[in-house]
């Protein structure tokens, strides 16, 4: 009787009121910390912590920081009719949202939930009690474990972690990279407006050196990231990537070269015009000319009115 009652105090009474309740008696502390009984404690209290349950869909929140841009409806699609057929073979990680006992927040598996919640399905999970950093810590290690978010994605994940004043060490370790490459990373990030990322999408086949040279290009080609971000139709990110990338860097055409005139009188060659956009420029040799040009200069008055009067204005 007194081994049951000694695992049951130490598993914990699952009748009693929770712990925030009124009801709920003053915590006692543990009563075994050391040697066998104490092992056999942190256990059960290990293994808790790792027990996986079933929760509805319709009690999950997002919660951390946005780490994809924009969802695949393709491989939404997929992944419903994996999970329908085999069922959902891992668990996702989940904590409570404070105050609340049956409200939770995605720490990492937000496709699973979104995929179980259209299926109507509950979702395996394990909860865990963190904190803030706690959370985006492993939402950023659970990410570079699967290797599948793109760079822009992951540089967009740093900023949202360095915005919401996490130290950079934070940083390096939530997404496993060193200073050097999260220090690019940003740079790419703060150069190119949000409002041109997300209409771009992931683009996994672009790598750093590509969005460096998008951003290299946005600034000096005077083009406004929202017109670029409205002009993309390409139908999927590594398209409108593409799409971005000319217009950013694509270099104006020029303007052809304006042609000279030749400008004859009745003895011959007297100048030559040439017209360049709304200007036009004539060109006298005082040899060819023979004074033609100064008298020009002094009647040009009253050409002007003829022509005005020729021309009905």
């Amino acid at each position: 009787m007194a081994r049951k009652d000694l695992l049951k105090n130490l598993m914990g009474d699952a009748t009693a009121p929770p712990p925030d309740s009124p009801e709920a008696p003053a915590p006692r502390q543990p009563r075994y910390t050391k040697g066998a009984i104490g092992a056999v404690s942190q256990s059960i209290a290990q293994l808790k912590s790792r027990a996986m349950v079933d929760i509805p869909a319709d009690q999950i929140e997002m919660g951390g920081l946005q780490d994809r841009l924009g969802e695949d409806a393709a491989e939404h699609e997929r992944l419903k009719a994996s999970l329908q057929e085999y069922g959902q073979q891992v668990p996702v990680l989940l904590r409570h949202i404070e105050g609340t006992e049956d409200r939770f927040q995605i720490v990492y598996g937000r496709r699973r939930v979104a995929a179980l919640r259209d299926l109507g399905l509950p979702v395996k999970a394990i909860v865990r009690d963190l904190s803030d950093h706690d959370l985006v810590v492993a939402q950023g290690q659970e990410n570079s474990a699967r290797r599948d978010l793109t760079f822009i994605e992951k540089a967009n994940f740093a900023r949202q972690m360095r915005d919401e004043g996490f130290e950079r060490k934070v940083i390096c370790d939530a997404l496993h990279i060193d200073k050097t490459v999260i220090s690019r990373m940003l740079s790419v990030a703060d150069t190119v407006p949000l409002v041109l990322i997300e209409a771009i999408g992931p683009a996994p086949a672009a790598g750093r050196d590509r969005w460096r040279k998008l951003a290299d290009g946005l600034g000096p080609s005077g083009k406004s990231p929202a017109r670029v971000a409205a002009l993309l139709s390409g139908e999927n990110s590594d398209a409108r990537f593409e799409e971005a990338l000319q217009l950013i860097t694509r270099k104006p055409a020029k303007s052809p070269a304006p042609v000279a005139q030749e400008l004859r009188g009745s003895a011959g060659r007297i100048g030559q015009a040439k017209k360049s956009g709304r200007k036009t420029t004539l060109t006298f040799d005082a040899t060819e000319a023979q004074g033609f040009e100064d008298w020009l200069i002094e009647n040009i008055s009253e050409l002007h009115r003829n022509w005005r009067d020729q021309s009905g204005e």
